[in-house]
C-alpha cells in the first residue's frame, strides 16, 4: 500500500481553502493507498516516510518563496516529489515567460523591472503590473496611462520587499473571452475551464481579489490544446511533470497565447469537473508506484 502525502498549507488570513482536498484524499484512500493531507511547513512531517508527496494547495508559498523552495529541495531529496523541485523552482519565478517566448511559444509580451532598475511604463495603453513571484493576483493591478505615478509607487513597494516587477499590456480580449485554463494530469489533457477578468480598473494592487471569477466548464479548441502542449514541451524537465495548468488568452491576432504556466500548486477545479477525480487518482497512484 503506497503512502502518499497531498501537500497543502495551514489555514490563515488571506489563504484560500482547498475545497477539493478532502474529496481527493478520500478518493486516493478508496483506491487502495494511504493518503494524508500534510502542510508543507509542518515541522513534524516525516517526508521520508511517504512514497510520494504531491503538491496540491500550498497557496501561501508566494509569501515565503525562499522558505518554500528550500522545503521543496529538502522534500525532493527524501521522497519522490511531484512536481519535482527543479520544475517548482523554475516555475515559481514568472521570468520563465521570457524563456518560453525565446523558445517560440506564444506568450503575453512581458518586461521585467528588477530592484534598482527604473521602470519604463506605457504612456498610451492599459497595462498590468505584478510581481514575478505571486499567486492569485496578489500584488497585481491594472493601470491606464494616467495611473503612472501610482504604478511607480507600487513597483517601488515591491522592490522594497525584494520582488522583481513584471509589466504586461492589458489583454483586452480577457474582458470578452476571459482566460482559458487547460489542465493536464499524467501527461494527458484532463479538462478545461474558463474564467472572467480578475483585474478590474481602479482596484488597488494590495486589495484582495477573486482569483477565478465566473469559472465555467470550457471545451478547448485545437489551437488552444496545441499552444498548451507547445508550452509544456518547452519546460526544462517537463517530462517529469505530473500536473500542469496552462492559462491562455487571445492575443491581438486572435490566436491563443500563454498568460501563465502553473506547475507549482494549481487549483484543479475538481468541484467543477467531478468526472476528473478518477483520472487524477489514477495519475497519482501510477506515479507512486513507478
Amino acid at each position: 500500500m503506497p503512502r502518499i502525502a497531498l501537500v497543502t498549507c495551514r489555514p490563515g488570513p488571506g489563504v484560500a481553502v482547498d475545497e477539493d482536498l478532502p474529496e481527493l484524499v478520500a478518493a486516493v484512500r478508496a483506491a487502495g493507498a494511504e493518503a494524508l493531507a500534510v502542510a508543507w511547513d509542518d515541522p513534524d512531517a516525516d517526508w521520508a516516510s511517504f512514497d510520494l508527496a504531491v503538491i496540491r494547495s500550498t497557496w501561501d508559498y508566494s509569501w515565503r518563496p525562499a522558505e518554500f523552495l528550500a522545503w521543496a529541495g529538502k522534500c525532493g531529496s527524501l521522497t519522490r516529489l511531484a512536481n519535482p523541485a527543479e520544475v517548482v523552482r523554475w516555475n515559481a519565478d514568472k521570468r520563465y515567460l521570457g524563456e518560453l517566448a525565446a523558445a517560440g511559444v506564444p506568450t503575453v509580451p512581458t518586461r521585467y523591472v528588477a530592484p534598482g532598475e527604473t521602470p519604463e511604463l506605457p504612456r498610451e495603453d492599459e497595462y498590468v503590473v505584478k510581481p514575478t513571484s505571486g499567486a492569485g493576483a496578489r500584488f497585481a493591478a491594472r493601470y491606464t496611462p494616467d495611473g503612472h505615478d501610482t504604478a511607480v509607487r507600487q513597483i517601488a513597494r515591491m522592490h522594497a520587499e525584494g520582488f522583481t516587477a513584471m509589466v504586461q499590456p492589458y489583454v483586452r480580449s480577457i474582458d470578452a473571452a476571459g482566460e482559458r485554463a487547460l489542465q493536464f494530469f499524467g501527461g494527458r489533457l484532463l479538462h478545461a475551464s474558463r474564467k472572467g477578468a480578475v483585474l478590474a480598473p481602479g482596484t488597488a494592487y494590495d486589495a484582495e481579489k477573486v482569483a477565478h471569477p465566473g469559472l465555467t466548464v470550457w471545451e478547448p479548441t485545437e489551437a488552444e490544446i496545441a499552444t498548451a502542449e507547445r508550452a509544456l514541451a518547452a519546460v526544462p524537465g517537463g517530462e517529469e511533470l505530473l500536473y500542469a495548468r496552462v492559462d491562455l488568452v487571445d492575443g491581438d491576432d486572435g490566436r491563443p497565447c500563454v498568460m501563465e504556466l502553473e506547475l507549482v500548486e494549481p487549483n484543479l477545479f475538481l468541484s467543477l469537473h467531478p468526472g476528473s477525480v478518477a483520472g487524477v487518482v489514477a495519475g497519482i497512484l501510477e506515479r507512486a508506484g513507478g
